[in-house]
């Protein structure tokens, strides 16, 4: 039989399962509020929405499932392709399967990487995914890059024009401004905590001179931001007015997107027929969620084990059942000083068997009270999947110097977490893959102190620290952020 016979072949057997999945989801998917007081939705409503109405987070009525014949087929499939593949179910009356694959072609056509995503053992049961090949180094490009695109097509074709806001720990920020700099029908406002990110987080964003992106550099800490946006959202009239749209986590199809990644590197280690754990960084719970919901769909994952700097309110969530607010400590790990895992709420929804009142309940406990507790048999669910670590600066950098003089690998101070929190709890039977989410070069202090390499920025961001930068400082007050909206919106 000839290669060419052979191809055609395989790409009508993959046709035939296709099909065979979809005309089991005809019915379009619709999405509901984790506090159950918003109407259910599709998913275009979702992507120009952000969050529900009622303060709640959107999230599939149900969660689509692939069998292992479906996720074997998957395999030879190109990571724009599979992209494609995940996404589908969850489009549905939306973005088609040609719009998918159109998108996805353009989100990772410019990543540095051939493989867009590059996987590398490190040692006998410990793999690193290198996710910074995107155009700002960081692993909310492989998200943002798509949504970002949908927005254009979406508005586009209704014709409809929106106001992103947005909160960003360091990196979303940039890959947002970066996907939607070249978007006609919004502008974008990010708001960053003042003097608490690093230099080339910051210049990453406030470099980028457009007439739809506006920085604000606001003096308070990131939960202060992400409450401020919150607050936004929340205020109908302005709301409505401003037609309000999110970029953050808190928007599903920035979860939708991520969990491709999981697929990628499972696939690439065996599964279905292999299980599979995953070490991830994480602060507002949204990256480490994506994978929660890989697993729903089928993927054999066996730990998802959690990495946090200082600021533990996760890895102490998961030690005493109780979510509790404390002060946010600046970190050399910026992105994950935070003391609101806004994310979590998707997966508390879950585990108290969709009770969206107890979710709401508990939501406005930790609203007024900053602390809530769960019951002993949801914790009990939590853990038999979940566990985490915390790392302090010091530890955080040993394991830079650590991972480098072993495998010569140079991680930037939040991937080391995760490294850390890998060789903790990982099951030495399962490979677990580490997920890089920065480039080491928008952390080069510390990455200094701990290895002594300088790491460098690639070529076309080696004049980053000479760029002219626009931003505009903002007292930590909601009425002064409403103001500036207003009227750099008039302006526009």
């Amino acid at each position: 039989m000839k290669i060419f016979d052979v191809v055609i072949i395989y790409k009508l057997y993959l046709y035939t399962i296709i099909v065979k999945y979809s005309s089991k989801t005809e019915m379009k998917l619709k999405y509901i509020s984790t506090r159950g007081q918003a109407p259910s939705i599709g998913f275009e409503e979702v992507l120009l929405a952000g969050l529900a109405s009622d303060g709640g987070l959107y999230v599939p009525e149900s969660y689509p499932e692939f069998s292992k014949e479906q996720i074997r087929a998957m395999r030879s499939l190109s990571y724009a392709d599979l992209a494609a593949q995940i996404m589908a179910p969850f489009t549905q009356g939306c973005l088609d399967m040609q719009d998918l694959t159109e998108v996805s072609h353009q989100a990772y056509k410019n990543f540095s990487h051939t493989a867009v995503a590059p996987l590398k053992q490190v040692n006998d049961n410990l793999w690193v995914m290198e996710l910074y090949h995107g155009p700002t180094l960081a692993f909310k490009d492989y998200a943002m890059q798509v949504v970002g695109r949908m927005f254009d097509k979406v508005l586009k074709r209704n014709n409809k024009r929106v106001t992103i806001v947005g909160a960003t720990s360091g990196d979303t920020g940039s890959a947002a401004i970066e996907a939607c700099k070249v978007c006609e029908n919004l502008n974008i406002f990010i708001l960053h905590p003042y003097k608490r990110i690093s230099e080339v987080q910051r210049r990453q964003m406030t470099t980028t001179i457009s007439p739809n992106v506006f920085n604000i550099a606001l003096e308070g800490t990131f939960d202060d931001c992400q409450s401020i946006v919150k607050s936004l959202f929340a205020d109908d009239v302005f709301h409505a007015r401003h037609q309000l749209s999110a970029v953050n986590s808190i928007n599903w199809a920035r979860i939708m997107v991520q969990i491709v990644y999981y697929f990628r590197a499972a696939l690439a280690l065996g599964a279905p027929d292999r299980e599979v754990s995953f070490a991830v960084p994480t602060g507002n719970f949204g990256n480490i969620f994506a994978g929660y919901v890989a697993k729903r769909m089928g993927l054999p994952i066996k730990q998802l084990i959690l990495g946090s700097n200082e600021n533990d309110i996760l890895p102490r969530f998961l030690e005493t059942g109780v979510m509790q607010k404390r002060q946010v400590k600046p970190s050399i790990s910026p992105s994950m000083d935070i003391q609101v895992s806004s994310n979590f709420e998707r997966l508390l929804f879950e585990v108290l068997d969709r009770n969206a009142q107890e979710v709401s309940r508990l939501m406005e406990n930790f609203k007024y009270e900053e602390n809530y507790s769960v019951p002993p048999e949801a914790l009990n669910k939590i853990n038999s999947l979940f566990s985490g670590l915390r790392c302090t600066d010091r530890e955080t950098k040993d394991e830079i110097e650590k991972v480098y003089k072993m495998s010569g690998e140079i991680l930037d101070p939040h991937s080391a977490i995760g490294f850390a929190a890998a060789e903790k709890h990982a099951r030495k039977d399962i490979p677990c893959i580490v997920l890089a989410t920065a480039d080491p070069a928008k952390f080069p202090q510390p990455v200094h102190q701990a290895t002594g390499v300088v790491p460098k920025l690639p070529e076309e961001l080696s004049d980053l620290m000479t760029r002219r930068e626009s931003f505009t400082v903002l007292p930590n007050k909601l009425e002064s952020i409403k103001y500036f909206i207003e009227t750099s919106n008039r302006k526009v």
